[in-house]
């Protein structure tokens, strides 16, 4: 099936087509906003071919950029140069790469870290497209059929550009962008799992072939070590929405007395305590929870429960049998649950992923949950994305990541 699509996509992406810029987005386009969306445009032409090349022109006909058509969450489209003569072609992928790869060469020489981002969609210059690396190993994700449309010549620009052991995949194109489930095996050698990889010294158990996530988001490096190096120490944690457990290994190497990890998934208990046991963690002597964390927020304040740290990372919308999250409408509430049980002096790591709404916003979100409740509070910290999550000025909604460490007074 994959092998097919492939080949459909890849007969289309030599066709072209001219798009107008809508009047009141023609300035961004100008300016290098690079996201081509249904509003953004006067005509999308039906039945418009994933892959097609895209070139934007004002209502006078003058270029203003040129990239493809792909439909994703995010929008319809990516504008990648604004050099009409740009061919889309092996060299311009190897260029990009090339670049991308420079940018992270810190990390590449950092020992204590063997994962991070090489290459960050729009933030290096292919809106659709990101490829993190593991030790090694690589996985690139294809967020719409029109990117994957030039897969062979990316993958043959990456080959060449980078020393890859591994190459490995994850089409995000599905309906709502979600994850098509596959042999996500591309090039190279095939790795062993787990594989150890190592971030700021903590390790993680990497499965690059098991579903849509492999173990670890990267985009919270440096919360991590926050946490570890600097809020840890002697706390109580609870960490909910814990998936494999990252922030509670963190905790607990930063001399947490004890750390509880709630999660509704059933893999994350023995995901968690492999999290635990890779980074000589007793695991007997910490809490995993699998419960509906809203539950257990119940639970926690019918039992009068207190911790010294409560760290909040929803996803941007979950769904469970009695209760659907949306981060944009519920984090206040979410957040008013969490002052409950965090003890005075205490700290909540609030934090969203979710692009729809901004760091201000999400300010506004705490305040609201403070005052709902009554408490006090002080901001000692906030956090965006880390460095190698290379981001732009003209595409702001790209740095969608919102840390807080709020301390309860």
């Amino acid at each position: 099936m994959v092998a097919t699509l492939t080949k459909r996509l890849g007969e289309h992406m030599g066709k072209s087509i001219k798009l107008t810029a809508a009047s009141k987005y023609k300035k961004n386009f100008q300016a290098g906003y690079p996201l081509v969306t249904e509003e953004s445009v006067q005509r999308l032409p039906k039945g418009i071919e994933e892959g097609t090349i895209i070139e934007l022109v004002d209502e006078n006909n003058r270029f203003i950029g040129k990239g493809y058509y792909g439909r994703q969450n995010k929008g319809r489209g990516w504008v990648l140069t604004h050099n009409q003569q740009e061919a889309f072609d092996e060299t311009f992928f190897v260029k990009k790469f090339k670049k991308a790869l420079e940018r992270r060469e810190a990390l590449f020489n950092d020992p204590d870290t063997t994962a991070f981002r090489v290459f960050n969609g729009e933030g290096d210059g292919i809106g659709g497209i990101t490829i993190d690396y593991y030790d090694g190993y690589y996985v690139i994700s294809w967020y719409s059929e029109g990117i994957y449309a030039f897969k062979n010549i990316a993958v043959k620009a990456f080959m060449k550009t980078a020393d890859v052991k591994g190459l490995y995949e994850k089409k995000r194109f599905a309906v709502k962008g979600t994850y098509i489930e596959d042999d996500d095996f591309v090039a190279g050698d095939r790795a062993s799992f787990p594989l150890i990889v190592k971030e700021n010294g903590i390790h993680y158990p990497i499965y690059l072939n098991e579903g849509a996530m492999v173990g670890v988001f990267l985009d919270q490096r440096d919360v991590r070590k926050t946490i570890r190096d600097k809020y840890a120490e002697g706390k109580r944690v609870l960490n909910t929405f814990s998936y494999t457990g990252a922030f509670s290994a963190a905790a607990a190497l930063g001399g947490a007395l004890k750390t509880t990890s709630v999660d509704l998934a059933n893999r994350s208990k023995s995901k968690t305590i492999e999290m635990f046991s890779v980074n000589g963690i007793d695991y007997e002597a910490q809490d995993i929870i699998v419960e509906d964390v809203f539950n257990y927020f119940k639970y926690a304040v019918r039992k009068k429960l207190k911790f010294d740290m409560v760290i909040l990372d929803p996803p941007s919308f979950a769904r469970s049998k009695k209760h659907t999250f949306s981060a944009r409408k519920d984090y206040p509430e979410l957040l008013e649950q969490a002052i409950q049980i965090t003890g005075k002096n205490g700290i909540i790591v609030a934090s969203s992923n979710c692009s729809t709404f901004n760091m201000k916003k999400f300010n506004e979100f705490i305040k609201k949950a403070f005052s709902q409740t009554g408490d006090r509070y002080k901001i000692l910290e906030e956090f965006t994305l880390p460095e190698d999550f290379r981001t732009i000025k003209e595409f702001k909604e790209g740095n969608y990541l919102k840390v807080a460490f709020i301390q309860k007074l």
